[in-house]
């Protein structure tokens, strides 16, 4: 996506990720989740909270704006289906979710809505 680093974009679909299955999210669900120092997180939801994808409560709960969920939905839609496909394709579980992480990223609006319609039609959604 244009604009968004990687890193922001991982931020944002672990945040809706996790808005899944917590109550709420902190920076500290953030920082299990993915693995990272408190005080990356920190900078990071920072620079999120700057760049209006985010917004913090006071008690520091963590929210998606509409800008936001729009990313984490589009990275989060990518990830599955490309996880799904490469998983079909018989490539090993954790591969093809590593794979599809890298790849989510990087193709076009337009390559992945290619990408898309094959998946669909081979496998089904």
């Amino acid at each position: 996506m244009a604009g968004i680093h990687e890193s922001a974009e991982n931020y944002l679909e672990t945040i809706l990720m996790l808005s899944k299955k917590l109550p709420v999210v902190r920076s500290i669900d953030i920082s299990n989740e993915m693995g990272f120092r408190k005080s990356s997180v920190s900078i990071a939801m920072k620079n999120l909270r700057e760049s209006e994808y985010i917004t913090v409560t006071k008690e520091g709960y963590i929210y998606l704006t509409d800008a936001g969920m729009e990313i984490a939905e589009t990275i989060l839609e990518r990830h599955e289906l490309l996880t799904k496909w490469l998983k079909s394709l018989g490539i090993d579980p954790q591969i093809a979710e590593d794979d599809a992480c890298k790849i989510e990223h990087d193709v076009s609006k337009e390559t992945f809505a290619a990408i898309k319609k094959i998946i669909i039609e081979q496998i089904g959604e």
